[in-house]
């Protein structure tokens, strides 16, 4: 069983697949394959942030109960 990359892994991934694919050395089969897995890499570290963004828009209250975090002027 394989296990799962973790963030920075995923956008290092996603570096090299870029590098590989503007080298322009990649041919047509391959580089479909590696477009779809950079495509799919994308969306789970889009996701990743989406997810950490909404956490830290929040924070913890003395009760332990998340709430909004707002900016009271």
């Amino acid at each position: 069983m394989e296990k799962e990359m973790s963030f920075e892994e995923k956008i290092k991934e996603l570096e090299k697949i870029v590098s590989e694919l503007e080298s322009g050395e990649v041919g047509l089969d391959l580089a479909i394959d590696k477009y779809t897995k950079a495509m799919n890499l994308a969306k789970e570290c889009s996701l990743k942030l989406n997810e950490v963004s909404e956490k830290v828009n929040k924070i913890m209250l003395d009760n332990g109960n998340l709430e909004d975090f707002e900016i009271k002027e």
